[in-house]
């Protein structure tokens, strides 16, 4: 899950797992794996860190056997 704002202000928390695509044009629009788009405050670039933070927290968190 990660931490993004609409373009209105309201912050809410997206399943990164969700996310099909990430696009800047000016405004950063999330598509997801159901074909709704999001528009964010957050730039392209911060929306994948976050992901990519998102996913390392899940592997430190699932332990190897």
């Amino acid at each position: 899950m990660i931490n993004v704002t609409r373009l209105n202000g309201q912050a809410f928390v997206l399943n990164a797992d969700l996310i099909k695509t990430v696009e800047q044009k000016p405004d950063t629009i999330i598509t997801l794996v159901n074909g709704d788009h999001i528009v964010v405050r957050e730039a392209m670039r911060d929306v994948i860190e976050r992901v990519i933070e998102y996913g390392r927290r899940l592997r430190r968190l699932t332990p190897v056997d």
